[in-house]
């Protein structure tokens, strides 16, 4: 699975305590010897995501996601196990070996040589904007009134004719096959090499680690479509990047503005708002979100004030939302984008803007009252019931009381119909979820099982696989010799034991990191829960001895109502088989006097 041996892996997690580098996502609190915090991959109002700076694992008790410090950021990024190695290995400044699998290999090297030809193009882009034949370009950069530090610092440039860049790159040493890797050229049906931008405005996109990953390519006349950007390849995916996240995350505040367009972001950084990122040509994805979380407590989203603006903003707001972010809308009258508010009206007034967003349900609220004539009663009864949905999913009791008080005043309704309404909605929301929750817990397999297991025997399960995987070799043999996996009543268990069995014993019962023995998610989270509680075992020996006797004598007493249940119908059975089953129940009595 691993790209690199255990031992990088080994140091790489050793560098990286999983409570500081989960801390850098999600608000942790000390709780005993534990952390706890809201769980980052489903939404929650009570903590129920664990983190153990002793064992360096985490675990949510809610969705049951687990793992060690790589799976976190595996999860967290959206990337493989390699590529987590990686950022965690940049993270504590570990220098990673090359490998030696050719496969890999010769696409980590690809990968490096498209960044590489990525920054040359923009370099070559950037010039070309200065050159005497750019006119056009030049033209509407000061039309747009961006400086020349703006320019520089965000490397923009201007794409010429039909096979320039490819004739500078091939002049710097790059192949074919290097260039067609960045998505910045193209080779047609003839065989020639074309530009993929030809006589446009360039935006050169980085990553959050500052390399340079894709292009945005703004037309300057008339022609169509007015934006193009390149394609998804090998180190550039839109869903996963915003743009001019890189500048943003260094401004020192917790909070992000979110932009439509390249222009409004670079407009609003070269007047002073550093916090903004733009997305790049799509709607926000979930991925787009996580990485505004983790480098914001609050996004501000400033998207244009039209009805695809508007309803662009909504989507984003779910998707935040969703994800558990404190999310507020900018309002902006005056200016159809930000970048045009911002030149009309000044950098104070904008922030202005900013501190006065409101919230997603304000926001929500306004959107639905703008569909209505509040004039005519039977729209106004409509509006007002849609508005008691909007309303029922406030979780703040005080935020619910003050949107009620204004909407009841504002209307002339009583606050006693818009509760009575809600609490009609939320009656019935509650209902409809207890009814799939009771049907969930009978027909997937898994829940059934765990039901067809009592407390006890499911709590002595976890307890025997704590034991395991606190990998003590004594403890280890002891299990191993006195229970089966066949011993254990649910087939998860089943499945752990088997794998700790036979790879400890390969390992000489010794391991620096137990998780990587296992490689399906649904062991490492299992797992990672059983060691996230606590069992409260102060003699790990005396409560084994415990299990031990225990489940010898349930495997006696189940033996004895075997034998006894065929000495009931001895019909067909010899006076020799009826002998042996009463010594052999005459045995089992006085074992079970000890």
């Amino acid at each position: 699975m691993a790209f690199y041996n255990e031992n990088i892996i080994d140091e790489v997690t050793s560098a990286n305590d999983i409570v500081d580098v989960i801390g850098s996502y999600v608000n942790l609190k000390r709780n005993g010897r534990n952390f706890l915090g809201l769980c980052p991959f489903h939404r929650e109002k009570t903590p129920s995501f664990v983190v153990s700076p002793e064992k360096q694992v985490f675990h949510c008790f809610g969705c049951s996601a687990g793992g060690n410090v790589i799976h976190f950021i595996s999860k967290m990024e959206n990337i493989d196990f390699k590529e987590s190695i990686e950022m965690l290995a940049d993270r504590a400044n570990i220098l990673l070996p090359t490998t030696s699998y050719d496969v890999d290999d010769k696409k980590q090297k690809l990968k490096s040589k498209v960044y590489n030809r990525n920054k040359e193009a923009a370099i070559f882009y950037h010039h070309n904007l200065y050159d005497p034949s750019s006119k056009l370009g030049q033209e509407y950069i000061k039309k747009r009134k961006l400086d020349n530090n703006t320019l520089k610092s965000f490397l923009i440039g201007y794409s010429k004719n039909f096979d320039d860049l490819y004739k500078y790159l091939k002049s710097k040493g790059f192949s074919d096959e290097e260039i067609l890797a960045s998505s910045l050229v193209n080779k047609n049906y003839q065989g020639k090499f074309i530009d993929r931008f030809r006589k446009r405005l360039i935006f050169p996109i980085c990553d959050v680690r500052d390399r340079i990953i894709a292009f945005g390519g703004r037309v300057l006349d008339d022609s169509l479509p007015k934006y193009i950007n390149s394609p998804e390849n090998i180190v550039y995916s839109k869903g996963r990047n915003l743009f001019g996240l890189n500048v943003a995350k260094k401004s020192g505040l917790r909070q992000i503005i979110i932009v439509e367009g390249y222009m409004d972001a670079i407009s609003l950084h070269q007047r002073g708002i550093n916090n903004v990122v733009a997305s790049l040509g799509t709607a926000l994805t979930e991925n787009q979100g996580r990485l505004l979380r983790k480098y914001a407590d609050e996004i501000i989203i400033s998207y244009d004030s039209d009805a695809a603006g508007q309803a662009a903003t909504l989507r984003g707001l779910d998707i935040l939302h969703t994800l558990g972010c404190n999310v507020r809308v900018l309002q902006m009258t005056g200016a159809k984008d930000p970048d045009e508010y911002i030149i009309k009206y000044g950098s104070a007034r904008f922030q202005k803007l900013v501190n006065e967003a409101i919230s997603l349900t304000e926001f929500k609220v306004k959107i639905l009252r703008n569909k209505y004539n509040l004039n005519n009663d039977s729209e106004k009864i409509e509006f007002l019931t849609k508005m008691a949905q909007i309303l029922s999913k406030v979780d703040n009791s005080i935020e619910k009381e003050v949107y009620i008080d204004n909407i009841s005043r504002e209307n002339n309704i009583s606050k006693e119909a818009i509760y009575g309404q809600i609490n009609k909605i939320t009656y019935s929301t509650n209902s409809s979820e207890k009814i799939l929750l009771k049907s969930k817990s009978v027909l997937p397999k898994k829940n059934k099982e765990i039901f067809e297991i009592d407390e006890k025997n499911l709590k002595r399960e976890k307890l025997i696989i704590y034991l395991l995987l606190e990998n003590s070799s004594n403890i280890f043999e002891k299990i191993k010799n006195n229970i089966l996996p066949e011993d254990f009543k649910l087939n998860i268990h089943k499945e752990i034991v088997e794998i700790l069995y036979k790879k400890l014993d390969k390992l000489n019962n010794s391991t620096n990191n137990i998780i990587d023995l296992f490689e399906k998610e649904e062991h490492i989270s299992y797992i990672t829960g059983i060691m996230s509680e606590d069992y409260q075992v102060t003699d790990d020996e005396k409560a084994l001895n415990d299990i031990i006797n225990r489940l010898n004598t349930e495997k006696l007493l189940n033996k004895k109502n075997e034998i006894i249940k065929k000495l009931d119908n001895p019909e067909n059975m010899s006076e020799q088989e009826k002998n042996i089953l009463e010594k052999q129940l005459s045995d089992i009595l006085i074992r079970l006097k000890k």
